[in-house]
């Protein structure tokens, strides 16, 4: 068993990702820590986590966890998922795992001098509806891919909130941009080359809250918008030259519709529709970074593709501040 320690009592930990790891055949929640001990030791004692402490670098300095899972506001990624790795453990980071492209390679070093596992968590990646989307494309189940459309959006205005504070690495672009972006190239295994791209920003918070965004991969293009501002919607939809794949909550599973992908031909007589019950996002996650922690041949998301991941939405906002097509 993978023995996990989480770092913070954020919200993403307590009602995903720890009962995630509970619910493991191979990894185990065994610390948890917070810079408010009785917060660490309250939420240890609601999953039944015997360790709590009351400060980040106590439980990376013990020897009662061999794993790090960090949900902390995006601008400490960078800096804890190091602190982590020079202490011998092996990291989950959430989500963008930095901010910046160039970040990375910090991480890249941390993760090779302590020879220990660095992954950014991209549910998704490991999730059997977006498995299935890419063996549908490997098969050719639609033909040629020409185009593939986008969207999430939600509404959030809380000013206390870290999607809406810059100094946190808050944004949309940050938050659930990356979604239709990592999934495109999960799907596909290609990079983009070019974008376009408007970003609208808030007045009050600063962080982008819209973006419009059209990007050539050479073979297809992307083209998706994210907001934080909007009516509650996820949609991806792969068209291709016999028919179009279109995806369901595809990216919160089962929280903005049901888990399923739709395969529909040429002439829209026949679909079918692929049901994923309960398919534990999160859960098929740890189980692949416990499993190459350990050192099996489980995939799991690299920080070179991290970084990959990154540039492309670098490039996003840099295409905003220009008329025309951005190089990735």
């Amino acid at each position: 068993m993978l023995r996990f320690g989480v770092l913070s009592t954020a919200k993403i930990g307590r009602d995903l990702v720890i009962p995630a790891i509970q619910d493991a055949e191979n990894a185990v929640v065994t610390a948890i820590a917070s810079r408010d001990l009785a917060k660490a030791r309250q939420l240890a004692d609601r999953f039944s986590v015997p360790h709590a402490f009351g400060s980040y670098e106590e439980m990376l300095a013990s020897d009662v966890i061999d794993a790090v899972y960090i949900p902390l506001p995006t601008s400490q990624h960078v800096e804890w998922t190091i602190k982590a790795a020079d202490a011998g453990k092996h990291v989950l980071c959430e989500k963008p795992i930095a901010l910046k492209a160039g970040d990375v390679d910090s991480l890249i070093a941390a993760r090779d001098r302590n020879k220990v596992l660095v992954s950014e968590a991209y549910m998704v990646t490991y999730a059997p509806v977006w498995l299935k989307v890419r063996e549908l494309l490997s098969s050719g189940a639609i033909g040629t891919l020409k185009h593939v459309q986008g969207a999430f959006s939600y509404f959030n205005r809380d000013p206390g909130n870290m999607r809406n504070i810059p100094e946190l690495g808050g944004g949309a672009l940050p938050d659930i941009g990356v979604y239709p972006t990592i999934t495109t190239r999960f799907t596909t295994g290609k990079e983009p080359k070019r974008v376009q791209a408007v970003v609208e920003r808030d007045p009050v918070f600063g962080t982008d809250i819209y973006s419009s965004v059209k990007a050539d991969f050479g073979d297809f293009e992307l083209s998706f918008y994210v907001s934080t501002q909007m009516a509650n919607r996820q949609v991806m939809v792969f068209h291709g030259t016999e028919g179009f794949i279109e995806v369901k909550s595809p990216f919160n599973a089962d929280r903005y519709g049901a888990e399923e992908v739709e395969l529909t031909n040429q002439s829209h007589g026949l679909s079918q529709i692929f049901r994923f019950q309960d398919s534990r996002q999160y859960r098929c996650e740890i189980e692949a970074f416990a499993a190459a922690a350990k050192g099996g041949d489980a995939d799991v998301v690299s920080l070179e593709s991290s970084k990959n991941s990154q540039r492309f939405i670098d490039a996003i906002y840099r295409a905003a501040d220009k008329d025309g097509w951005e190089t990735v």
